[in-house]
């Protein structure tokens, strides 16, 4: 590991690094007459050594993880935040250049709850879950898979992604059943067919995944996105599962930031659950996490989406961001 100093440094250099949408040759063209003009933009030999010690601290992960499947479900304010978008397909697109294969599973609580209330339905949750009768089921649909989806897969376009959007009901990758009557059309995956992912990801394309399931009767679902996003990582056997949330990672206690746990075994999330020290919609992350952890998935994250570049940080460097939640048996 390096020393937190180090650490600082690294952000600083990654976060100062231009990323690929919209610096091609033209734009770095530009940087470099304007560099040139002004005398003292040119990068210090310091900077320079820096980042390619980067690369070169990057060297092992990208050996051990090239080939490999990386699932992240992208919400929060990664989402809606600009910048913090740019971020995330930057990433995505460095982790399929390095011959990372990721999968992406998105979530879109804001938009929804945002198109229920235009369409006069007032969200209601249960235990972290929303509440989706029949009319909100049809809203919920159309906003992921006719908005958001397609916004994503524009989005790593952008960056030289390529990447496709599909949904639970293509391929029947995501059989629902129904999972509490108190949620209506709330679904639980009942079965995962990963084919059409396979498939992707065999030619090179990132698959973008809106959380609706279909039904054994037929019905569409609509499945929380954390729940999703295990799921698909256990059925492909991921070598990771990445949340990306709105916080730092897991607190022992949720009212003193200093309590930030960077590791945890699957049992201390256990013991955390029980506690009732986490909030409701941490829940169906860490119960996702430990489902996956058990069926095979090697490493779960919880990171802070609102730092730039998290997932490169994650996974390049060796100290990484946010939590990391471990095999029982690992060290």
């Amino acid at each position: 590991m390096t020393d937190r100093d180090d650490t600082d440094q690294i952000k600083t250099a990654i976060k100062s690094t231009p990323t690929a949408a919209g610096h091609g040759a033209a734009g770095h063209g530009a940087a470099t007459a304007a560099a040139g003009a002004a005398g003292a933009g040119a990068p210090s030999a310091a900077t320079t050594t820096l980042k390619a010690r980067i690369l070169m601290e990057a060297k092992p992960y990208i050996q051990a993880y090239r080939g490999k499947i990386v699932v992240i479900k992208y919400g929060g304010a990664a989402m809606t935040d600009e910048s913090l978008r740019e971020s995330f397909a930057g990433d995505v697109s460095l982790l399929s250049l390095v011959g990372i294969k990721a999968v992406v599973v998105h979530g879109g609580g804001p938009q929804i709850t945002r198109a229920m209330r235009q369409a006069g339905v007032e969200p209601k949750w249960v235990d972290g879950l929303r509440v989706t009768d029949a009319e909100s089921v049809r809203v919920v649909q159309t906003t992921l898979v006719g908005e958001i989806n397609p916004d994503i897969v524009r989005l790593l376009g952008g960056h030289g992604t390529i990447a496709a959007g599909i949904n639970g009901i293509d391929g029947n990758l995501l059989v629902a059943r129904p999972k509490d009557a108190r949620l209506g059309f709330v679904g639980e995956v009942d079965e995962v067919n990963p084919a059409i992912i396979y498939g992707l990801l065999d030619r090179g394309i990132v698959p973008v995944i809106a959380p609706i399931g279909h039904g054994r009767d037929g019905a569409a679902y609509n499945i929380n996105a954390d729940t999703a996003a295990g799921a698909v990582a256990q059925a492909i056997a991921a070598e990771k599962l990445v949340y990306l949330t709105d916080v730092e990672g897991l607190y022992r206690d949720l009212g003193d930031r200093s309590s930030l746990l960077p590791r945890l075994s699957a049992a201390g999330v256990r013991e955390l659950i029980d506690s009732g020290s986490i909030s409701a919609g941490m829940g169906p992350k860490l119960r996702s996490c430990l489902a996956a952890l058990q069926g095979g998935v090697k490493r779960a994250h919880i990171l802070d989406g609102r730092q730039e570049h998290a997932l490169l940080l994650e996974i390049f460097t060796p100290e990484g961001v946010g939590t990391m939640i471990t095999q029982e048996d690992e060290r």
